[in-house]
C-alpha cells in the first residue's frame, strides 16, 4: 500500500495498475477524465483539512482523514465548508470502475468506459462522453450528460436535467421539481423513461426513429413534432399520448405530474449536415 497526505499544491503520479476509483470529497471541484496513460491525482487548491491519496490493490482512494458526518447548521454558514475544500483533478485509465461523491460543489466525469457512480449533496454535474452503466445522482442542482452510451440513470430532487448528442440504450432521468431537456439519437431497441414531479419535459429524436411512444401529463399540454403522436386527449387536465414511429423497436416514456411535455423531431439533414 502506498499513501499520500497532501496538504499543499502537488501531482501524483501512479505507476501501479488502477482497476477502481473511490472518491469522497466534502466541498469544492473534482475533474476525473479516462486516459491512457498511468493515473494522475493533480490537487491544486486545498484548505486547511488535507486530502489522502491511497493506492492499495489496484484500487486508488481519495478523501478527507476526519470528514463531517453530517453539515448541520454551520455548514451552510461556509464555516466548516471552508476547512474542507480542495480542487482535485485526476486521470484514471479509461476501463477503471469509478466511485465519485462529493458533498458540495462541482463535478465533471469524462472518458471512462467502465462503470461510474456520481453522487452529489449540492452543487453540478456534468458527464462527457462516458459508456458503460452510468448512475448519478443530485440532491439540489442540475446533472448535464453528453456523449453518453450505455445505461444512463440520471435523477435529481431539485433541478434540471439535461442529455444531448447521447445514444444510450437505456435512458432514466427523474426529477421531482426541475425540467428535463434530452435531444436523443438512440440505438433500436432503446428504452427512454423520463419523469418530473414538477416541471416540463422536452425531448427531440431523429425523423427516423423507431419508438413506440407514451407520453402522459396530470397537469399540462402535450405537442408533438410527429403525425403518429397526437397532442394527448384525456378528462379534465389530464392529458395521454400514445402512437409509434417507424417499427416501434425502442421504448419512450414521458411522465409529468405538473408540467407539459414537448415531443420534437429532429431532421434526418442535421445529423448529415455535422459530417465533415
Amino acid at each position: 500500500m502506498t499513501n499520500w497526505t497532501v496538504d499543499r499544491p502537488q501531482r501524483i503520479t501512479i505507476e501501479e495498475p488502477v482497476t477502481r476509483l473511490d472518491v469522497r470529497l466534502v466541498t469544492g471541484r473534482l475533474n476525473v477524465v479516462g486516459t491512457d496513460g498511468p493515473a494522475r491525482v493533480d490537487v491544486t487548491r486545498i484548505s486547511s483539512r488535507p486530502v489522502i491519496v491511497e493506492h492499495r490493490d489496484g484500487v486508488l482512494r481519495i478523501g478527507h482523514e476526519h470528514p463531517p458526518r453530517w453539515p448541520g447548521f454551520l455548514w451552510w454558514l461556509g464555516q466548516l465548508g471552508r476547512r474542507f475544500r480542495a480542487e482535485v483533478s485526476i486521470a484514471v485509465p479509461a476501463g477503471t470502475l469509478a466511485d465519485l461523491h462529493l458533498v458540495d460543489g462541482t463535478l465533471v466525469a469524462s472518458g471512462l468506459v467502465n462503470d461510474t457512480t456520481v453522487n452529489v449533496t449540492s452543487g453540478q454535474v456534468t458527464l462527457m462522453g462516458l459508456a458503460g452503466r452510468t448512475n448519478a445522482r443530485i440532491v439540489s442542482g442540475p446533472v448535464e450528460a453528453l456523449g453518453v452510451t450505455g445505461d444512463l440513470t440520471l435523477d435529481t430532487v431539485s433541478g434540471e436535467v439535461t442529455l444531448a448528442e447521447s445514444s444510450a440504450g437505456r435512458v432514466h432521468a427523474n426529477t421531482v421539481s426541475g425540467a428535463i431537456t434530452c435531444d436523443l439519437d438512440n440505438p433500436r431497441r432503446s428504452e427512454i423513461r423520463l419523469t418530473t414531479i414538477s416541471g416540463p419535459i422536452t425531448v427531440r429524436v431523429r425523423e427516423d426513429s423507431d419508438l413506440d411512444v407514451h407520453l402522459h401529463t396530470t397537469s399540462g399540454r402535450i405537442t408533438s413534432g410527429f403525425p403518429q403522436v397526437g397532442g394527448g386527449v384525456g378528462v379534465g387536465p389530464v392529458k395521454d399520448s400514445h402512437g409509434v414511429l417507424g417499427a416501434g423497436a425502442g421504448k419512450l416514456w414521458a411522465s409529468a405530474t405538473s408540467g407539459s411535455i414537448a415531443l420534437l423531431a429532429r431532421p434526418v439533414d442535421d445529423d448529415q449536415e455535422e459530417l465533415p
